[in-house]
């Protein structure tokens, strides 16, 4: 589906070359196959807000190894606004019962979000979104078809009904395929730190669903929690300061003094 919408959209879709296979195949492994693995079992193991807690934490990853991918020094102002983000995301989510093996599954499940962002950063330029977002989503469909002949049963695609098909559409087309643009072009433009800041819109998202599904107000907890992370995105997205106009050089002075 990737591949005719960005046919239809005329974006060449180029043939990765060298490491390049490497570092969308650890996308794939990570991003697609691995994280969606680490919920899966997570979830038996923990409540969700613990794994949606664990992914929440990504910001500071993001914000401490991002940028050196992108060959500059982190943001002070991004490394400041992470840990707020993730307190108004903890705060949103609550702890939740887990156990050990619950624990490693949300350590598992945040590593590859940030794996997600951070393979994508050295060929991001050469791809784009497009590019990124189609080999990603082939190489690990490969992936996890192998794996299903491997340790699943097949078959028992014949069992699923309109009401699972029709959710794993969803899955598809909106979390992998538009997501999967959407995400990689917001890097692209904003770089892998305030990017990662972003994600701290999850909880209070889901919170807000909540409401709209009939789950009930959230408590005073949650109400905070939002507060907390509306400020962190302020902080971490607001604009730098503008650099200052150089002064104008005397005509006839040698050009190194404009510089």
């Amino acid at each position: 589906m990737l591949f005719a919408l960005a046919r239809a959209a005329r974006v060449p879709v180029l043939r990765p070359r060298g490491r390049e296979w490497l570092w969308l195949a650890g996308i794939a492994a990570t991003g697609l196959v691995l994280f969606n693995v680490a919920v899966v079992r997570g979830v038996a193991h923990a409540e969700p807000a613990v794994i949606a807690v664990a992914v929440a934490s990504v910001p500071i990853l993001l914000g401490l190894i991002g940028p050196f991918l992108e060959g500059r020094r982190p943001s002070r102002q991004v490394l400041l606004a992470a840990p707020v983000v993730v307190a108004g995301a903890v705060l949103v989510e609550g702890t939740g019962r887990t156990d050990a093996a619950g624990v490693g599954w949300a350590a598992v499940a945040l590593g590859c979000e940030a794996g997600f962002t951070l393979l994508a950063v050295p060929v991001l330029r050469r791809h784009g979104a497009w590019g990124v977002s189609v080999h990603a989503v082939w190489l690990g469909a490969l992936m996890l078809a192998g794996l299903a002949v491997a340790f699943e049963r097949p078959a028992d695609l014949g069992s699923l009904g309109p009401v699972q098909w029709g959710a794993a559409g969803y899955l598809a087309v909106m979390v992998t395929a538009v997501a999967f643009l959407l995400w990689y072009r917001t890097v692209a433009s904003v770089g892998a730190g305030r990017a990662g800041l972003l994600t701290g819109v999850a909880p209070p998202a889901a919170a807000g669903a909540g409401v709209l599904t009939g789950s009930g107000v959230p408590g005073p907890a949650v109400w905070l929690g939002l507060l907390v992370v509306v400020a962190g995105l302020a902080l971490g997205l607001r604009p730098g300061p503008t650099p200052a106009t150089p002064a104008r050089t005397p005509r006839g002075a040698h050009a190194d003094s404009a510089r």
